[in-house]
């Protein structure tokens, strides 16, 4: 268990963010021009640390896969501001490689900022490796970390059934049980992307009845909406007859 102080942060409305939270997604391109990746590369071994953070943070716009062994090794970095742009990077530059460090690093890692820019690397890495140490950091990390982790766990939608099956109950958990509002709301829309990919059976409906729940009983407005959004996406009859019926009678 982490302390919730790990960040270092006073300020409650910037808790959840890093200097690193708004890059792009892996699909945009960016019309600003990237650096030189052969130059990057090079800088990634410079014995200055505000070298080697700028080198890796470069490549959290570029995809190449010839960093990613670097970018591997300065997950270990003295420097908490290398590794942590060395886990986005990796999250840039996804590799099966990457996964098994990155899971080490987030079991040791002190620094919050770097755990939850690992979460996010092992999100996009898409392997089955990866849900354990996920729903861990759900279950377990400080608020900023379980929040992103509830969105990572989405990713286990494309790795396969039984990697679904085993992130379904710990987001179940999370979103019936976790203090922060934006954690259970990333739980909720998790669970909806999950469930798009689940035949119907019980650990599907299972699913749908804790949305449902959420949607109905969460004392977050913002979650309920959440949790509402995740059950229209699923398109489920009986939650989209849940919402009708409640709404009808002016509960919302």
């Amino acid at each position: 268990m982490y302390d919730e102080d790990d960040l270092s942060l006073l300020d409650a409305e910037v808790e959840l963010e890093s200097p690193l939270d708004r890059i792009e997604p892996l699909t945009a391109e960016s019309e600003v021009a990237k650096p030189d990746p052969e130059l990057m590369l090079a800088l990634l071994t410079n014995p200055q640390s505000q070298q080697r953070m700028l080198a890796a943070r470069a490549f959290c716009d570029i995809e190449y896969e010839q960093a990613i062994p670097h970018l591997i090794s300065l997950l270990t970095d003295n420097c908490p501001l290398v590794r942590v742009s060395a886990a986005y990077a990796l999250g840039r530059n996804p590799s099966q490689d990457a996964v098994e460090p990155l899971i080490t690093q987030l079991n040791r890692d002190w620094n919050g900022y770097v755990r939850k820019g690992i979460v996010w690397a092992l999100g996009n890495c898409r392997d089955r490796r990866s849900l354990a140490p996920l729903a861990d950091a759900l279950r377990t990390d400080i608020s900023a970390v379980r929040l992103w982790a509830a969105s990572a766990l989405a990713q286990m939608a494309g790795v396969g059934y039984e990697v679904i099956v085993g992130a379904i109950p710990p987001l179940i958990e999370a979103l019936v049980q976790d203090p922060i509002a934006a954690v259970r709301s990333n739980c909720a829309w998790t669970i909806g992307q999950l469930c798009k990919e689940l035949p119907s059976n019980v650990v599907y409906a299972t699913a749908i009845d804790a949305l449902i729940q959420a949607f109905a009983e969460d004392q977050d407005l913002g979650v309920r909406e959440d949790a509402k959004a995740a059950l229209l996406g699923v398109g489920d009859p009986r939650g989209l007859q849940l919402i009708e019926t409640l709404e009808q009678e002016g509960w919302f």
